[in-house]
């Protein structure tokens, strides 16, 4: 009988030291997939061109300004008209609309009245900056997604009241900024999932070479409206353990490879995540790793 206590022990040990492992996957850090993986780059450096500067104060009214940039390695968002965009900020959700930017560290400068000031660089597609240019209603919708954009990323409160300065295209200097190169394509189905079963479902593609993508169901709770977080369930049959798997999650996006070339997964988010409160878990049973994000509010 004590023999059988301690295996029964011995397995719930084992199975806690599974578990921690399988929480540590999110710590990975992105310099051991570079090291141990094919070298494949996710990011790059741009330097943006200028193109206008607007002011506003934040709510300790401090004057913040923004350097409203262009690149063309940055996407364009979905081409829409005016009554689109009218469409869309009448509908219940119009936070789903997003327009793909870079939003650059904030840099200290001095005005023109020779005082510090803070400076955020954001760089936009240069044929949608043309476009916003043309078009007030486009500049209006444009500039308020930058503001949110701003204050989800960097925990800042600012005011909807701003300028566009006259004459000068930035404010202090331009820096390069580094960009994520754009995901392979994979299907993502926003929708509620049933239960997890165990993992036998075909691949959806496959690379020209291995390693394979595997499949990837993204579930919102709750599933209309703005959501509070997502869940993401990747089948991987041929995962052998947690041990196995690097994961690397970004603000927006899904990293993940499989060893030994098992296994590449770069996925897009459409929403703003909170890394830190993320966990992740597989399960050796169905061979599905579960990813838990919270989602920053709207």
């Amino acid at each position: 009988m004590a023999s059988a206590d301690k295996t029964l022990l011995a397995a719930e040990m084992e199975e806690e030291s599974e578990e921690a492992v399988f929480k540590q996957i999110l710590l990975q850090a992105s310099q051991e997939m570079q090291s141990r993986m094919p070298s494949i780059s996710d990011s790059k450096p741009i330097r943006p061109q200028p193109g206008f500067c607007i002011k506003t104060r934040s709510v300790q009214n401090d004057k913040i300004f923004v350097n409203i940039c262009k690149s063309e390695h940055i996407p364009a968002p979905p081409d829409f008209t005016e009554q689109e965009l009218v469409t869309i900020l009448e509908s219940d959700d119009p936070s789903g609309f997003r327009v793909p930017m870079s939003l650059g560290e904030a840099h200290t400068e001095m005005d023109n009245s020779g005082n510090g000031c803070t400076v955020y660089d954001v760089a936009i597609n240069s044929s949608f900056f043309q476009k916003i240019q043309t078009n007030e209603l486009f500049m209006e919708f444009f500039i308020t997604v930058t503001l949110e954009g701003l204050e989800n990323k960097y925990q800042l409160e600012l005011s909807r009241e701003w300028r566009k300065l006259k004459n000068r295209k930035f404010m202090g200097s331009l820096s390069e900024q580094n960009i994520r190169t754009k995901s392979k394509p994979i299907i993502q189905e926003m929708e509620t999932s049933p239960a997890p079963e165990p993992c036998s479902r075909p691949l959806v593609c496959e690379l020209e070479s291995s390693p394979a993508v595997p499949e990837i169901t993204i579930t919102a709770e709750p599933d209309e409206g703005h959501p509070s977080y997502l869940v993401a369930e990747i089948c991987l049959p041929k995962a052998p353990s947690a041990r196995s798997l690097v994961l690397d999650l970004g603000e927006d996006r899904i990293v993940l490879w499989g060893r030994p070339d098992l296994y590449h997964l770069d996925v897009f988010i459409p929403y703003n995540i909170v890394q830190e409160e993320s966990g992740a878990q597989f399960n050796k049973s169905t061979k599905v790793l579960t990813i838990t994000m919270p989602v920053q509010p709207a």
